[in-house]
């Protein structure tokens, strides 16, 4: 008789493989387990009590860094499960297995004319992975960041095995792992709140600015859209430096091709949200075509070719929302070396702050070949949540590029002195000691973790860079 006969579960296969974020820079050797079920997840930790190396969850392998992978320890792979549980319609209300990518979710809430109500820059990150990480969109400051929307979470956890966890129920825990990438426990399920989607299409205004003052002056006015987000041109020089396309949208109303009309083009929404790539950069992309030369063309060119102003240009969904999932493996245009994404956020009234660090990243000649600026609305979620009311920008570098990590160095100094702070899920080089100036709710968070985790068997090789489980690799 088969396991699966008897009702007895396979035994867990175990890999040894190497790990790295999508930057494809800190690399770790894992012993990898792909769980099916809670019980699984139960079992490598009752496994694995008392081990030194430790265990961490790992969703799409889409944080940029080395939040999900621990080198010499187990790497729980959660796509496995990823399961849609029920959807509630009338109450607007989706439940989910944690190794759901947001595509998989969006596209089972579809049909229904729901989405989610918080889209982060790429559908392939799973949602365990995104509450983790209390992830943001272009919606920040009208509708927050996920935590908002989150209505409760299932943790498998070492001390006490499985928790349900909500507001209600345990608020210290439940805002500790919104954000607290996955050292508080390992998710296995979530519920939380959808949204109506009448069109998968959205009304943009778009507006092509001549310097960064004229970028922070359109962005700082009442803004009444529900999207915002800025592509900066920071390879510009002199006062064109910080120039921008800036786009503020709204979510379309049904107009006879909503979800549940007959449209074509409402029709092909949930398609386009499993759709592949159109082109995958190759392994051996020639990394010689991404220099500041020809990157100061591009960015020149798509600055010149947009409108000055326009109103009301209808844009799809998934491109408007998730613009490079259109190239897959795009993190393979920067080489062996990978790359490193640097996010910041900078607290509202610290606009000189801001500027200063415009200023360094024009002075050090970073090549930024990606930079995207958004505003954020109020503070909100837990400890290690990333969102502060102000301002935050997000630039790709070169690993390999010179002077890249001193001037990030530079640049979290101008953090620190301004109230400011990094993003968990995007770093893989910020000190230890600028954690709790950064993260100054980190005594709180560490006080939950202990509740679940006293021996610290949850940790990833970020978790020990930093000084999260209370100890340094």
């Amino acid at each position: 008789m088969s396991a699966v006969e008897s009702g007895a579960r396979a035994p867990l296969q175990i890999t040894e493989r190497l790990l790295c974020g999508w930057g494809r820079t800190a690399r770790s050797r894992c012993r990898v387990a792909r769980p099916r079920s809670v019980e699984d997840v139960l079992e490598v930790l009752a496994r694995s009590a008392g081990s030194p190396a430790g265990v961490i969850a790992r969703g799409a392998g889409r944080s940029y860094g080395d939040a999900a992978q621990r080198n010499g320890g187990e790497v729980l792979d959660m796509t496995g499960m990823n399961g849609i549980i029920s959807i509630d319609p009338g109450r607007a209300v989706v439940s989910v297995e944690a190794g759901a990518t947001i595509g998989q979710v969006m596209g089972a809430l579809a049909p229904h004319g729901l989405t989610l109500p918080v889209l982060p820059g790429t559908r392939h990150v799973t949602l365990a992975g995104a509450i983790a990480s209390d992830i943001h969109g272009k919606n920040h400051h009208r509708d927050g960041a996920i935590a908002r929307h989150v209505l409760s979470i299932s943790l498998c956890t070492p001390a006490a095995g499985l928790l349900e966890v909500s507001p209600e129920s345990d608020p210290d825990l439940f805002y500790a792992t919104l954000g607290g990438m996955g050292l508080t426990g390992v998710m296995v399920r979530a519920t939380l709140r959808a949204e109506r989607l009448a069109c998968p299409w959205v009304a943009a205004d778009i507006d092509r600015t001549d310097s960064l003052q004229h970028t922070l002056e359109l962005m700082s006015g009442e803004d009444g859209h529900r999207y915002s987000v800025a592509w900066l041109d920071l390879l510009a020089e002199g006062s064109k430096m910080g120039r921008a396309v800036v786009s503020r949208a709204d979510p379309l109303p049904s107009d006879g091709s909503s979800l549940h009309g007959r449209g074509r083009r409402a029709s092909s929404y949930p398609g386009a949200l499993s759709r592949r790539a159109t082109f995958d950069v190759p392994h051996r992309f020639p990394t010689a075509l991404l220099r500041r030369s020809s990157m100061s063309t591009f960015n020149a060119l798509r600055w010149r070719s947009t409108p000055r102003q326009e109103r009301g240009r209808r844009l799809a969904m998934v491109p408007y929302f998730f613009p490079l999932d259109g190239l897959g493996e795009w993190n393979r245009l920067y080489g062996a070396s990978g790359l490193i994404q640097y996010q910041f956020v900078v607290p509202a009234g610290q606009e000189h702050a801001l500027e200063r660090c415009f200023a360094l990243i024009s002075d050090r000649r970073l090549p930024v070949y990606l930079a995207v600026f958004k505003r954020f609305g109020p503070a909100f979620g837990g400890p290690l949540s990333f969102p502060l009311e102000g301002w935050t920008l997000a630039v790709d570098l070169p690993a390999a590029a010179e002077g890249v990590r001193a001037a990030l160095d530079e640049l979290d100094e101008i953090l620190i002195a301004c109230g400011g702070r990094v993003y968990l899920s995007k770093d893989v080089r910020l000190r230890a000691e600028l954690m709790s100036v950064m993260y100054p709710r980190l005594e709180d968070f560490q006080t939950q973790r202990a509740r679940v985790d006293p021996a610290g068997l949850l940790r990833s090789d970020l978790a020990l860079r930093l000084g999260l489980c209370g100890a340094r690799a």
